[in-house]
């Protein structure tokens, strides 16, 4: 380890060497007012080729400072602000450190004769709700992607899942030129557009396109990036394509390819493996195998793209996808977007589970063994289309179609003992399910801007229809030890089906009441309907077909409800302060009648609906922010139905009529900082939600461990969540354009839940505690070598009022380390190791593991190809095992995973833009 760290630093030495230090100071002012230019870029690049060198951002004082290293003796300075003519000056650095006292900008005679020279473009430009970086002023290596870009803007942090925030608040969205890529994955977009082709990107808050018409603010906690292509680079073509064979069957093929011509956009991806990849992102040294650790998951180990499911981390996965976005502007007054997607997958899992249940009086546990193949077809399109019949009118529609059909079965066993280890029952399931479900919506909106600025009208209807099939064959058998042992048999066809249509219109008028604080006014009218049922046929040993209805377990019925949601409210807004307040009525008028056992009630929920939102942003830039609101949750059928469902004979389940609505009541606060000189940048993030009328469980568990389960209402559950980010440059040296560059960040995460329920009679509360503190740092040489450690803990405490002697606490631990070298050139040498440990799960489970992923890759034909051999587990230590706890249990479970296996494969990129090769253009 001393050899490797001797030869870092050397390295080091050799890149700052012959390199001269300089500082320089001073104070930006208008030259009218004489105040103070806030935000000002300041910038110092090299007069050969223009390009940048360093740069810094002016105080609230309009003071700034630069302090870096240069090989050149003279640099060209430059200072610009919005609205502002750029001053320029040469500086000789050798007379370094030099004040240069009070600069002061003129303003521009005309606002549209701003700098359009490349070359002399700001590195940031700061206006009143954007942010706005130039791509060229950040050297990233050849080839790089939009990631590579965004890790090295300021203020910008990507973690490791692909996930992006910008001073602490998440990004929602990225649009090319205005438009959305493949829909709203922000992923697909950073992983394939290449760094080479954009000119610019615009952070700003995240806006429907109603919003962006009429003016109206956006969603100020959350950011959409939008990128705009290099205008000599908007008319052309680039693509990939990778094909890669391994051991044990594995493999992995992924192509992408984009149209551009002006306002034209058609671009193509599609993949196909069985490593547990959705193949539409890529990473640069990993190719797909680094998508099996960054996906989004859900509960169940799954991960989606654009609302198709993949398999996950749990079980093994081959999915087949393709994807085709078309976007276009026909005229100035129309444009279109659109997009479609296949996936298919299919899923093969097993998984173990050992539960200790926790009831007042005793526990008992319950050990399972399941195993399940599923496999589906999902198609999904979305269309995108607006009108301008005039400046002041938009119209837009937006269809969605998503159909997806598929195959499922699943095999299970398991088990209940007593504290004592006595076996008390077992159950043993076989399932066969096909289901085929189609889901089509719309949103016709209509706007109208009226004269005064961020006023206007609009008209909405949206609808909602879905058809969902589902037919199955069910056998259990359930036994019953003991005192009276029993056996129940279930050998059952079950047929479901649903039709659920919703419409609903709306209306919406906003105006000026005073300066800068607008009313609005708006209702809307919703109407849901729904027809399901549950048909249960028992096998007739006579006639060896599925004929005996059993009305016991069926069920259909129909629904019906009307919403009324009157709201007004009031909204300031000016360069500081953010303020709006907003309340309503929320009235739901819900009928059910319940076709086979003649069950019909009708319930009707008034709850007073509630908003506010509050931010105010300080001379430097630093927010304070705070929102609360609360959401209406109303009970499913399902919870409301007096009516018996024994599809699980362990687990039976019950609802009650009589249940009111849930109110969940939200708060949040919030405050953000971050120093564009010192590219540095702090947050807190708090929030907190109180539980009232929630809808909890009433369990009796019976002497032979049969649950039945029905439902109340009971308030007091509450939730909190605390985060405390730290993010800073190491380096002294902030030139973007050095090649040496060192980097931390910190974070801390607190959560807390209380949990309220009732188990045989009597209430019982848990609480569960969060603590995860966690440090990850960056140091890189540009073009020889990347480190990323990593490192973080998670301390847990759950408690339980029914038993306190089962309170649980626990740690798990956490390190990764991420190695690149990018030396000898055109070799590409990456380590992604990562250590778990568990902490407190069954001894039945492995507790800790090592997982290593390496890739070696060679570029060749102009660095257009690439072969790499890559390994996923060189160590074969993968594990997925997980401890949880819930209300009154602690789970331990044990899934199938992905295993070792080594892969060659080879990638090639083609691009042309107006004629020209985009690799051989010129950097700055």
């Amino acid at each position: 380890m001393k050899y490797i760290f001797s030869f870092i630093c050397f390295l080091s030495l050799i890149c700052v060497s012959a390199q001269n230090s300089f500082k320089i100071s001073g104070i930006v002012k208008d030259s009218l007012s004489q105040s103070s230019l806030i935000s000002s870029t300041v910038y110092l690049e090299r007069l050969k080729d223009s390009s940048m060198v360093s740069y810094s951002i002016t105080d609230q004082d309009g003071f700034f400072e630069i302090e870096d290293i240069a090989q050149d003796s003279l640099l060209r300075l430059n200072v610009s602000y919005t609205g502002m003519r750029t001053y320029q000056q040469t500086i000789n650095i050798k007379n370094s450190p030099t004040n240069l006292g009070t600069i002061y900008l003129n303003s521009k005679a005309d606002k549209l004769d701003e700098v359009t020279v490349t070359a002399n473009r700001s590195p940031i430009v700061f206006k009143k709700d954007t942010l706005e970086f130039n791509a060229s002023s950040f050297k990233t290596r050849d080839g790089a992607n939009l990631e590579a870009l965004l890790k090295k803007l300021p203020g910008l942090k990507v973690d490791a899942d692909g996930n992006i925030t910008v001073n602490g608040k998440p990004v929602q969205r990225i649009l090319v030129n205005g438009k959305s890529f493949f829909g709203d994955d922000p992923k697909i977009a950073t992983k394939n557009l290449p760094k080479s082709i954009i000119e610019k990107l615009q952070v700003v808050d995240t806006k429907t396109k109603e919003q962006e018409f009429t003016g109206e603010d956006g969603d100020a906690e959350n950011k959409t990036i939008n990128i705009t292509i290099d205008e000599d680079k908007n008319k052309g073509i680039f693509s990939r394509v990778t094909l890669g064979g391994g051991t044990d069957g594995r493999y992995a093929m992924s192509g992408f390819g984009n149209y551009f011509k002006d306002d034209t956009r058609i671009s193509v991806i599609a993949g196909s493996n069985n490593i547990n990849s959705p193949g539409f992102s890529f990473d640069e040294v990993f190719d797909m195998m680094g998508n099996v650790r960054r996906v989004t998951r859900s509960s169940n180990g799954s991960f989606g793209v654009n609302g198709i499911n993949f398999g996950g981390n749990s079980g093994i996965t081959k999915s087949d996808n393709v994807g085709v976005s078309y976007a276009d502007e026909w005229s100035e007054k129309q444009d279109l977007e659109s997009n479609y997607f296949y996936g298919a997958n299919k899923t093969r899992n097993e998984t173990s589970t050992r539960r200790e249940n926790i009831l007042p009086d005793r526990t008992f546990f319950t050990n399972s063994e399941n195993t399940s193949l599923n496999q589906s077809d999902s198609h999904r399109g979305s269309l995108n289309y607006s009108i301008k019949p005039d400046t002041l009118t938009r119209i837009s529609i937006r269809p969605n179609i998503n159909i997806s059909s598929g195959h499922n079965e699943a095999s299970s066993f398991s088990e209940s003992l007593d504290s004592d280890g006595e076996q008390i029952n077992q159950l043993n399931t076989d399932n066969t399910s096909e289901f085929d479900n189609k889901t089509f919506s719309n949103n016709l909106s209509f706007s109208r801007r009226l004269k005064t600025k961020g006023a206007y009208a609009s008209l909405r209807f949206r609808n909602t229809n879905t058809n969902s099939e589902n037919n199955s064959l069910f056998n259990s058998t359930r036994e019953i030890f003991g005192d009276n042992p029993n056996t129940e048999v279930q050998n059952q066809n079950i047929q479901n089906s649903s039709h659920r249509d919703e419409y609903s219109i709306s209306g919406r008028y906003r105006n000026l009441l005073f300066e800068d604080l607008f009313y609005s006014l708006s209702y809307e009218y919703v109407n849901e309907s729904e027809k399901s049922e549950r048909i249960v046929f028992d096998f007739d040993d006579n006639t060896g077909e599925f004929s005996t209805l059993n009305e016991d377990l069926s069920n259909a019925f129909t629904l019906n409800a009307n919403k009324h949601i009157p709201k007004a409210g009031v909204r300031f807004d000016d360069d500081t302060l953010t303020l709006s307040v907003s309340g309503g009525l929320n009235r739901t008028e819900l009928k059910t009648n319940n076709l086979i056992q003649d069950v019909n009630f009708s319930n009707d929920f008034n709850i007073f609906a509630y908003s506010g939102y509050v931010a105010y942003q300080f001379k430097d830039k630093s927010r304070l922010s705070s929102w609360f609101r609360n959401s209406t949750q109303i009970p499913s059928v399902s919870q409301l139905q007096p009516v018996v469902n024994q599809t699980n004979p362990l687990n039976i389940t019950v609802g009650n009529p009589d249940l009111d609505a849930s109110v969940v009541h939200n708060f949040s606060l919030s405050y953000r900082k971050y120093n564009y000189k010192t590219r540095s940048g702090y947050g807190i993030y708090s929030y907190f939600t109180y539980n009232e009328d929630q809808v909890v469980p009433v369990t009796i568990t019976d002497e032979d461990l049969v649950r039945t389960t029905t439902y109340t209402n009971l308030s007091g559950g509450q939730s909190a969540y605390l985060n405390f980010y730290i993010n800073r440059s190491l380096k002294k040296s902030k030139n973007q354009n050095d090649r040496e560059r060192f980097t931390m960040g910190g974070d801390f995460n607190f959560n807390y839940n209380k949990n309220l329920g009732f188990s045989n009679a009597q209430s019982f509360r848990s609480e569960s505690y969060q603590f995860s503190p966690s440090v990850d740092l960056n140091y890189e040489i540009e073009d020889v070598i990347d480190v990323e450690p990593r490192f973080g803990i998670t301390h847990n405490i759950t408690t339980y009022n029914l038993q306190q002697s089962l309170d649980e606490e626990f740690t798990n631990l956490d390190f990764g380390l991420e190695l690149t070298t990018y030396w000898p050139k055109n070799v590409v040498f990456g380590n992604d190791i990562s250590y778990t440990q568990l902490g407190n799960v069954s001894s039945d489970f492995d507790s800790d593991f090592w997982l290593w992923n390496v890739s070696l890759g060679y570029t060749f034909a102009d660095e257009n190809a690439i072969v790499k051999f890559k390994v996923y587990d060189l160590l074969d230590q993968n594990i997925n095992t997980s401890r949880t706890t819930g209300d009154d249990f602690i789970q331990d479970t044990d899934q199938l995973i992905l295993e070792r296996y080594f892969m060659l494969s080879f990638t090639y990129k083609f691009s042309k833009f107006g004629g020209k090769d985009p690799s051989k253009s010129r950097r700055f």
